[in-house]
């Protein structure tokens, strides 16, 4: 995941509040969540005259490191968490 300087989030937390179309990003489910998801890939491609494979692998790229991020920085802490609590399966 790259972490980019505190000075730079804020363009982004902007346009997380309003959305890539005027949405408001603010999902409640997972399928709200997975629109929300859609609609920044769909700006983000748009942005391209003519896209080729490597914008597509772009967006691929970025789904699949914000997927291992999450669960490193959120599940596995959260996985670990009840290991302790519950039990170890081994």
């Amino acid at each position: 995941m790259p972490y980019i300087s505190q000075a730079d989030r804020a363009k982004f937390h902007l346009h997380a509040d309003h959305g890539a179309e005027g949405i408001k990003l603010v999902a409640e489910n997972a399928g709200e969540l997975q629109y929300c998801i859609a609609v920044l890939m769909k700006a983000f491609l748009a942005r391209k005259p003519v896209y080729r494979y490597q914008d597509l692998n772009e967006v691929m790229g970025a789904l699949a490191g914000a997927q291992m991020e999450f669960y490193r920085m959120v599940v596995g802490p959260y996985e670990d968490k009840k290991r302790i609590q519950n039990g170890d399966v081994y």
